[in-house]
């Protein structure tokens, strides 16, 4: 069983920057692949972005391409999320979750475990 923390979120000005943590254990954090999905008030929850067991493979959402950067420390069994240029869209709860496969996916039902979230909140 995988426990995943988020932390890094917070009240931000439209153009800034955040750099949001996901601290893994209980798993073998090398293994699985880790992402991190959002979701906004009053919509679905949506996919952001997903790095490889190795971080040598990673995918982004069209929405954040460009202005985000995932990586991993497999050494602190941590992932991160660096996002930059925020605006006020990006407001959300975002999730970490991971996927206990080679995998790369977009799909929340890919993910086999997630954190409770941490609350990101651009002002316009």
């Amino acid at each position: 069983q995988v426990q995943l923390v988020e932390s890094g979120g917070g009240l931000v000005q439209a153009g800034g920057s955040l750099r949001l943590s996901c601290a893994a254990s209980g798993g073998t954090f090398s293994g699985y692949t880790m992402a991190w999905f959002r979701q906004a008030p009053g919509k679905e929850r949506e996919f952001v972005a997903a790095i490889s067991w190795s971080g040598g493979r990673t995918i982004y959402a069209d929405s954040v391409k460009g202005r985000s950067t995932i990586s991993r420390d497999n050494a602190k069994n941590t992932v991160y999320l660096q996002m930059n240029s925020l605006k006020h869209e990006a407001t959300a709860v975002y999730y970490c979750a991971a996927d206990h496969s080679v995998r790369i996916a977009t799909s929340q039902a890919a993910y086999d475990y997630w954190g409770q979230g941490t609350q990101v909140t651009v002002s316009s």
